[in-house]
């Protein structure tokens, strides 16, 4: 059966792991060709490693590439990287941090504060300034940009990061502004709108402190933090053809907690294992 990816190239930052090696492994499973990314060697290497493994059957290539997102070079390069391919069909820009030492206006100093722009928003504007360019030199009349943004970015929290919040917010607005600008020439681009995972990011956030932990989880419907496949699921929708006509959303994936006010009682929903 044709994979519903079959015959695109992507590129992935933050592929080390997380919700960026679930979308590599189902990309490679759908048919595409994936360049995976990460600023971590070590990590990068291991998830390569681990999407090969579970996507035994893939008719697309698979390569790594080690990319620092605040340097518009490496971008750029890695953009180029796939010309050898065919040229880009989609990039999935979900490369981020979430500071440790973030929080509110008065803690947050201006080391965190630029080092998270730099990285969540200036990062995400270099993905699409080079995609862009490629699909024009290669004629592309189809292009899919997803970026990561965040459900912190819709709703307002007492529990601030603030930098990452303002960050995800500048997300949201540029997404929202190149998808119209470049609609006409078949260039969508979308948000993804992920709430809490259970992914290394966040986890070593919350660390062992329960109190910090039950704050969020309450506000699910779920009763449980999502999984990166889900939000990979999302992505592999956004890059292919089904959504043809979706362009400019902000695509939450989040269990339902944005919409919720008072939560259900009782056991939490079991969540999906993620691959690997």
């Amino acid at each position: 059966m044709v994979g519903r990816l079959q015959g695109k190239n992507a590129i992935i930052t933050g592929a080390g792991g997380g919700i960026g090696l679930q979308t590599a492994i189902l990309m490679l499973r759908e048919g595409a060709s994936v360049l995976m990314t990460d600023v971590k060697a070590s990590a990068l290497e291991k998830a390569f490693e681990t999407a090969k493994t579970h996507a035994p059957d893939r008719t697309g290539k698979v390569d790594r590439r080690v990319l620092d997102v605040t340097k518009e070079s490496d971008v750029e390069e890695a953009v180029h990287a796939l010309d050898a391919w065919g040229g880009i069909d989609v990039i999935f820009n979900n490369a981020g941090i979430m500071h440790p030492k973030d929080g509110d206006a008065e803690e947050v100093d201006d080391a965190v504060w630029d080092l998270t722009q730099n990285i969540n928003v200036k990062g995400v504007w270099y993905g699409p300034k080079h995609a862009v360019r490629s699909l024009r030199k290669h004629k592309k009349t189809r292009g899919r940009i997803i970026n990561t943004a965040s459900m912190v970015a819709l709703v307002g929290a007492a529990t601030p990061q603030l930098a990452y919040t303002a960050s995800k917010g500048a997300v949201l607005a540029l997404t929202r502004e190149l998808a119209i600008v470049h609609a006409r020439e078949g260039f969508r681009f979308n948000s993804l709108c992920p709430a809490p995972l259970n992914t290394p990011m966040l986890q070593d956030f919350l660390g062992d402190d329960q109190a910090k932990r039950f704050r969020r989880e309450v506000h699910f419907p779920t009763g449980r933090f999502g999984e990166a496949i889900e939000q990979a699921q999302a992505v592999i929708f956004l890059a292919s053809d089904e959504s043809s006509f979706v362009n400019a959303t902000d695509f939450v994936v989040d269990g339902g907690l944005t919409k919720a006010y008072v939560t259900p009682e009782g056991p939490s929903t079991q969540p999906p294992q993620n691959i690997g």
